[in-house]
């Protein structure tokens, strides 16, 4: 079992990434008024705060969770691997369609990110929407595997 740790969105590309202290995320539009939220493999982004925290370490710095970009900020959890599980965030629930691969934004917000978000799926997961809801830092975060 994990913990919702914090929430993000940005209103455009590029735009800065801001924090929010609850949102609603719904099947139609992700997180609210999230640029990236339309339906889609990529609807809402993860990322697990152990993983970044490693990244940052391997850089020998300390970085926002906001740099990387994602969504939602969870703790306690292992997603290296996880594609095709699904992710309960509250009474959310998200559909894990793959690794978040790491792109050149990381690179410009510093040198070596990228290659640092590399390793074991650091740069977090990307998810579809599949229930609707609210969610709030503190909410349990449960991942669940598909069936054998």
């Amino acid at each position: 079992m994990g913990t919702l740790l914090n929430i993000a969105n940005h209103t455009a590309s590029r735009a800065p990434m801001v924090q929010l202290d609850r949102a609603t995320i719904t099947t139609e539009s992700g997180v609210e008024n999230d640029f990236r939220g339309r339906p889609g493999d990529r609807q809402v982004t993860v990322l697990v705060r152990e993983a970044w925290e490693t990244a940052c370490t391997d850089l020998g710095i300390e970085l926002p969770w906001t740099t990387r970009r994602a969504n939602l900020l969870v703790e306690g959890l292992d997603l290296n691997q996880s594609a095709g599980s699904r992710l309960h965030v509250g009474n959310v629930v998200l559909e894990i369609t793959g690794e978040t691969e790491p792109c050149g934004r990381m690179e410009e917000a510093r040198p070596g990110l990228l290659n640092a978000l590399t390793p074991d799926w650091r740069a977090g997961v990307t998810c579809r929407v599949l229930q609707s809801g609210a969610v709030q830092p503190g909410d349990p975060v449960r991942l669940e595997h598909p069936s054998a």
